[in-house]
C-alpha cells in the first residue's frame, strides 16, 4: 500500500486514475467540491473507490469542519456551525456547549456515513490566539486549552457515534501562525514554554485516532525546517511530548509554505515521521512521482490505519433523514435555551 492520501479529478474516477490507483493502492482518498454533485453521485464514487481496492473500511476524507470549511454546501446538506459557535456558548453553559458540539458533529457523521465517506478532517485543536492570522479563526474551538479540549473531545465522540473518524489537527498546533499557509510559511518564534499553550489540547487528547500536521516554522524546535518535514517536531514534540500515537497526515503538500516539488515533499515528511502524504489536487504527475519515491508503507503505520478505521462505530440501518432532523433539533434547543 502507498502511504498516500490523493484527491480525485472530478465527479468519478478516470480510466487513468483507476488504473493508476489499482495498481499504486493509496492508503486513502481525499474529497472536494469538485467531486461533489448530488448524494447518488457522491455515494456512487466512494463505492467506486471502494471497489478499486476491494476494502469496505476504505479510508475516505473529508473536511467538514462547518462554517466557512464545508466542502458538502447546501441545499442538498444542512449548514452547520463554525467552531467559534460552541466557544461562545461554553462561555455561556460549558456543559450545554459540550453536548451541543457532539449533537453537531454526530449530525455532520450521518450525512458523511450517508454517502460513503468515513474520516472528517475535524476537530482543529489549534488554540486560538487574537493576532494570528485570519486561515484560523472562526474555524477555533477557542483561546484557552481545557475548553478547546473539552469541545474537541465531543467532536470526536460525535463523529464516532455517527460512523466517521475524526482526524485532529493541525499538530502541534497552528493558533498563532502570521500567514496563511496555503500561501506562504509562517514563523513561529514563541518560547518553549509559551507553546506549551498550544500543545495542550493535542496532549488531553493524544488518544486520537488520527491526526494532521501543520506546515509552520517553530524557532523554539527547528529553526530551519517546517514542521511537516522536520524529524525533530514529529517524533520529539508530537511522538513524544504529546505523547500522540495515531496515525499522522501531514497537511496539504500542495501549499505554498513547502518548498521543493511535491514528491520531494512527501519524501521527507515520510522521512520525518509522518505516516501518511496527504496530496489533494489530482494532478497525475504529482501522484505517480508520490508513488515512486515513498518508501512501501511501514508495518507502524499499517497498525496506525487499522486501529483508527476499527474504531468506527456500527451504524443501525434506518431513515438517515429521520436521525438527522432529530439530532439538528436537540442542538439547536440547546443552542436557543442559552441565546
Amino acid at each position: 500500500m502507498t502511504a498516500a492520501v490523493f484527491g480525485i479529478s472530478g465527479l468519478s474516477l478516470t480510466a487513468d486514475e483507476k488504473a493508476f490507483f489499482r495498481d499504486s493502492d493509496p492508503a486513502g482518498y481525499i474529497i472536494f467540491g469538485r467531486n461533489i454533485d448530488s448524494k447518488a453521485q457522491l455515494r456512487a464514487l466512494t463505492d467506486e473507490l471502494r471497489a478499486v481496492h476491494g476494502r469496505d473500511d476504505l479510508a475516505i476524507l473529508i473536511d467538514q469542519e462547518g462554517g466557512r470549511v464545508a466542502r458538502m454546501q447546501g441545499p442538498l446538506w444542512p449548514k452547520f456551525p463554525a467552531g467559534e459557535v460552541f466557544d461562545r456558548l461554553y462561555d455561556i453553559a460549558p456543559a450545554t456547549a459540550i453536548e451541543a458540539a457532539r449533537l453537531n458533529a454526530q449530525a455532520i457523521a450521518v450525512t458523511l456515513n450517508e454517502v460513503g465517506i468515513t474520516v472528517d478532517c475535524h476537530p482543529l485543536l489549534d488554540v486560538r490566539q487574537p493576532d494570528a492570522d485570519n486561515v484560523i479563526g472562526d474555524r477555533a474551538l477557542g483561546s484557552e486549552p481545557m475548553r478547546v479540549a473539552a469541545l474537541g473531545r465531543a467532536i470526536l465522540d460525535g463523529l464516532q457515534r455517527g460512523g466517521v473518524v475524526g482526524v485532529v489537527k493541525h499538530l502541534p498546533g497552528h493558533g498563532r501562525t502570521s500567514v496563511d499557509t496555503h500561501k506562504a510559511l509562517p514563523t513561529v518564534t514563541a518560547s518553549d514554554e509559551e507553546l506549551q499553550l498550544d500543545l495542550a489540547p493535542f496532549q488531553t487528547l493524544n488518544k486520537a485516532p488520527m491526526g494532521m500536521t501543520g506546515h509552520l516554522l517553530f524557532t523554539a524546535w527547528d529553526a530551519e525546517t517546517p514542521s511537516t518535514l522536520s524529524k525533530t517536531v514529529i517524533q520529539d514534540i508530537i511522538r513524544d511530548r504529546i505523547g500522540f500515537d495515531g496515525l499522522l497526515f501531514t497537511d496539504d503538500l500542495d501549499m505554498e509554505a513547502l518548498s521543493g516539488t511535491v514528491p520531494e515533499r512527501a519524501e521527507r515528511a515520510q522521512i520525518a515521521g509522518c505516516d501518511i502524504a496527504l496530496n489533494c489536487w489530482a494532478r497525475m504527475d504529482d501522484m505517480t512521482g508520490i508513488a515512486e519515491r515513498l518508501a512501501p508503507m511501514s508495518d507502524k503505520t499499517q497498525q496506525r490505519l487499522d486501529r483508527a478505521m476499527a474504531t468506527i462505530a456500527d451504524t443501525k440501518d434506518g431513515d438517515s433523514a429521520d436521525e438527522l432532523a432529530g439530532l439538528l433539533a436537540r442542538r439547536d434547543e440547546l443552542i436557543a435555551a442559552t441565546a
